[in-house]
């Protein structure tokens, strides 16, 4: 899908493709070695996911790379597509991989028939809340209930004392 994609370092984007279930206990590797990313920017530690973790209950999880060096996970939450997860390997980081990854969540969200895309994030981490701001995100003033229980149970395990949180959306088509 995305290939053809460059980065900031100018190498070429791994293709985006749909995961394999035989890849999800990689994919949790990934996903710890990317929060490396954010404790050296002084966030976490974090809570590990349970053994029903999300993307054994994702809508989709598309993945960059054989073997992934990248994953987005998405999962149902107030009957939208909602990014529960991505995350790109520390060494493969600024190549436009997770620009790669978003575009086809987006795509493939739109393509499914939702309306909204909603994600969770820290509002001022660059590779956070202003990235997605770039891909048409914005500040969620409203958020549904299963999108405020999300912050509430980000609250309540300590993420928000970390920087602030906010939930954010875009508009992928006008309900209706």
């Amino acid at each position: 899908m995305s290939d053809h994609l460059r980065g900031p370092s100018d190498a070429p984007v791994p293709t985006v493709r749909s995961a394999d279930l035989s890849e999800f206990a990689h994919l949790r590797t990934v996903e710890e070695a990317s929060d490396r990313i954010l404790a050296e920017s002084g966030i976490g530690p974090f809570a590990e996911d349970g053994p029903a973790d999300h993307l054994s209950v994702a809508l989709a999880v598309f993945v960059a790379g054989d073997p992934a060096v990248g994953v987005v996970s998405l999962v149902p939450v107030d009957g939208h597509a909602h990014v529960e997860q991505l995350s790109v390997l520390p060494d493969h980081g600024r190549r436009g991989i997770g620009r790669a990854l978003m575009e086809t969540a987006i795509e493939w969200a739109a393509d499914s028939g939702y309306t909204e895309l909603t994600l969770t994030t820290y509002r001022d981490v660059p590779f956070n809340g202003p990235f997605y701001r770039t891909l048409g995100f914005e500040q969620v003033a409203d958020p549904g209930p299963e999108l405020a229980a999300i912050r509430a149970h980000e609250r309540d395990a300590g993420n928000d004392d970390f920087g602030p949180r906010i939930a954010m959306r875009k508009v992928l088509r006008p309900p209706g």
